[in-house]
């Protein structure tokens, strides 16, 4: 080859890798450009998976319709607000990413941590790498409309704007909050949205399942959807923004028939009861862990009792100092609890086997890039958080989950 014939094919190879350089540039859309992809992820807390066609939802069946949806969404172990909601945003397991129940302790802090109180402010109790952060350490801006742990600064991040948690806050202003957040300058606009529904859970618990007062609360949160569909189309985003509906678990009628107490086996004031209900948590105050087991293990045929280290594997649920040394399993719609608390039982629960189909939540998606028609089989809540980074096109932090939805759903 001739020097100049050489230097000709160098120069040639130099334009060919600029050019692709720039359409990569192009195509990940910076959000400078000004068409920077954006996402609102919304959570529907207790949507049980059946929800969606039990009850009339046309917005959330609109949405459906023109994306995708899971069979059922298979939560994490304990199927609990607070673990599940940090596991969909970070990708890990509860034991990862350290928010392992509602309510629950750890050896080396002072106090316990507990969903409505300072702890949950305090970022020494949120491990992992949420999306908000994610998003914000690759020059992206993000928005927090309620969500378990965007009160909490981690990794010394915190969301661009966010509000603090507001049970009293109706959905319709939730809704106008965001669309105000979305309709900022480009400069300025969130790419990343959360927001957070709580009135689906409240009625499941307070009514039960098959009340008129959830049926009502559905109506409420599918208008809501609706709201903030038709408000995107009205500030001019739509065509660039992917919405992600989910919840965190489902929800299991109960009944006094199918109660279990523990002052049958046990002295309650001889342990530290952490938790109750539909997941037992709890720990000998004189620390034998031995003995306290001997007393529950094999006692009643509908509660399974583990030792901390020896729970099944498939539950992800070890190496965790913040997990109690004794963990109790009822079966689904059974409850553990003690005589003294028998008064704050609900007519129904969750934080049961994540494999019960009582258990499973809500996943549905629609986007430009988004396959239309697809309906999943069920999938485990860990893969969410990498879909959430490749709608967006973030390079996602280590998490537990796999790329499966990515490859499923995006065009």
């Amino acid at each position: 080859m001739s020097r100049r014939r050489g230097i000709a094919v160098l120069a040639a190879l130099i334009a060919a890798a600029l050019l692709s350089g720039a359409a990569l540039t192009a195509g990940r859309q910076h959000p400078d450009t000004g068409r920077a992809p954006i996402l609102v992820l919304v959570s529907f807390d207790g949507w049980r998976w059946d929800y969606l066609d039990r009850f009339p939802t046309p917005n959330l069946h609109t949405l459906a319709t023109r994306g995708a949806r899971a069979e059922r969404l298979i939560p994490s172990f304990p199927t609990l607000t607070f673990p599940n909601h940090y596991t969909i945003v970070t990708g890990l397991y509860p034991a990862r990413h350290g928010i392992v129940a509602n309510t629950f302790r750890d050896p080396s802090m002072p106090e316990r941590f507990t969903m409505g109180g300072a702890t949950a402010k305090d970022p020494a109790w949120w491990h992992g790498e949420p999306i908000w952060v994610t998003a914000i350490k690759q020059g992206r801006r993000a928005a927090a409309m309620f969500w378990p742990g965007s009160e909490a600064s981690v990794d010394g991040v915190r969301p661009t704007f966010w509000r603090p948690y507001d049970k009293t806050l109706q959905a319709p202003r939730r809704v106008e909050q965001v669309l105000e957040w979305l309709s900022l300058p480009e400069g300025e606009r969130p790419t990343l949205v959360t927001m957070y529904f709580d009135e689906v859970d409240t009625a499941g618990h307070d009514f039960g399942i098959d009340s008129p007062e959830l049926t009502t609360a559905a109506a409420h949160l599918d208008a809501a959807l609706g709201e903030l569909t038709a408000g995107l189309e009205r500030i001019g985003v739509a065509d660039r923004t992917t919405i992600v509906a989910v919840s965190d678990h489902g929800m299991t009628p109960l009944s006094p028939d199918r109660v279990i107490l523990l002052d049958d086996y046990i002295d309650p004031n001889s342990v530290d009861l952490v938790d109750t209900d539909a997941f037992l948590a709890l720990a000998p105050k004189n620390g034998d862990i031995n003995a306290l087991y001997a007393k529950l293990h094999g006692k009643h045929p509908k509660l399974a009792i583990y030792r901390r280290d020896q729970l099944p594997a498939r539950l992800h649920y070890r190496g965790s100092a913040r997990i109690e040394p004794i963990i109790g399993m009822p079966s689904d719609g059974w409850t553990v609890t003690t005589r003294a608390r028998l008064a704050e039982q609900h007519l129904a629960t969750h934080g049961y086997d994540p494999q019960d189909r009582s258990m499973g939540a809500l996943f549905v998606a629609a986007g430009p890039r988004v396959r239309a028609g697809i309906v999943l089989a069920p999938f485990e809540n860990i893969d969410i958080y990498n879909f959430l980074c490749a709608v967006l096109q973030l390079t996602p932090a280590q998490n537990d989950g796999s790329d499966r939805l990515r490859r499923q759903l995006l065009r």
